[in-house]
């Protein structure tokens, strides 16, 4: 195999796996053009096509799809080898790819980063910021950041934050043209801000327990949002009840400009935590950044 064909390859299987060419360019740090030509002549010397390209989407042909199953474990046992080399290194350096949703990538990692990076200079950091919960293997991630009974048994995850706990909450005003519900059944009488998952696409359900189960209600309202600073945004001004977490709109609950009820049906879960997989061995500058970031009760 020739050297261009192995970096041809490489660049497939990030286009593949993103399913954009802008993805994957930004992955693999070249401009979307260098990478477009990349994968057409690929394709050229293969004589198949193994992506099929529309205005709006990408999408693997049947054989790129057979290419990219062939591929995916070769590559990632690559990545299993350069990674144990780099931990015969003390010094914790190389590129760490994160994957997270955006509160406590915001919240909990950024914050943490200056002083890291001072203290590791040889360590680079990825963030993706995505809410669908991401397969970190297939995706090529070194690590993951989601609540902790997301969780897939078969990782190691570390806290990194405290007990999380969801509200429902609105403006004072709101309250007082609406009565309080009493239980999410009575949540089909009020305007209710919807949120749509902007990866997985499909309306997000206010999640409740109730008598030790879990509880899932399917809300409506004239306004459905994709972004949480968004959805923040929307029920201070009134438009109707949100259901967000508690930590995101602390203040606003703390000055009484918002509202919270269904209380009782919204306990502590799990807080965030950091996963990896149990195969993958850590490398010195993973270690480090777990250290940084575990939560210290």
């Amino acid at each position: 195999m020739k050297r261009e064909d192995l970096s041809d390859l490489a660049a497939f299987v990030a286009v593949a796996e993103e399913c954009s060419f802008t993805r994957g360019a930004a992955r693999l740090g070249l401009s979307q053009a260098t990478l477009s030509q990349t994968v057409s002549n690929l394709e050229r010397r293969l004589g198949i096509r193994l992506l099929a390209r529309t205005t709006r989407s990408v999408r693997t042909t049947e054989a790129g799809q057979r290419l990219l199953d062939t591929l995916r474990p070769a590559f990632a046992s690559i990545d299993e080898q350069v990674q144990a080399l780099a931990a015969l290194s003390d010094t914790p350096s190389g590129t760490i790819r994160l994957t997270s949703i955006r509160y406590p990538a915001m919240a909990l990692v950024l914050p943490a980063l200056p002083d890291f990076l001072k203290a590791y200079p040889g360590v680079k950091l990825e963030i993706s910021v995505d809410d669908a919960f991401t397969d970190i293997v297939a995706g090529g991630f070194d690590a993951g950041i989601r609540f902790g009974h997301q969780v897939e048994k078969d990782m190691v995850a570390v806290p990194i934050g405290p007990d999380a706990r969801a509200a429902v909450v609105a403006t004072p005003s709101y309250f007082e043209r609406h009565p309080k519900p009493d239980s999410p059944r009575d949540l089909h009488l009020h305007d209710c801000i919807n949120f749509r998952l902007a990866s997985a696409g499909n309306i997000f359900r206010w999640q409740f327990w109730e008598n030790g189960r879990p509880l899932e209600v399917k809300v409506d309202g004239a306004l459905t949002v994709n972004d949480g600073d968004t959805l923040e945004a929307a029920v201070i001004a009134g438009i109707g009840l949100a259901y967000i977490f508690e930590d995101q709109v602390a203040d606003h609950l703390t000055s009484g400009r918002l509202i919270r009820c269904l209380e009782a049906w919204c306990p502590p879960l799990p807080g965030y935590h950091l996963y990896y997989p149990t195969r993958r061995q850590k490398t010195p500058a993973l270690t480090a950044l777990i250290d940084t970031l575990r939560l210290r009760r």
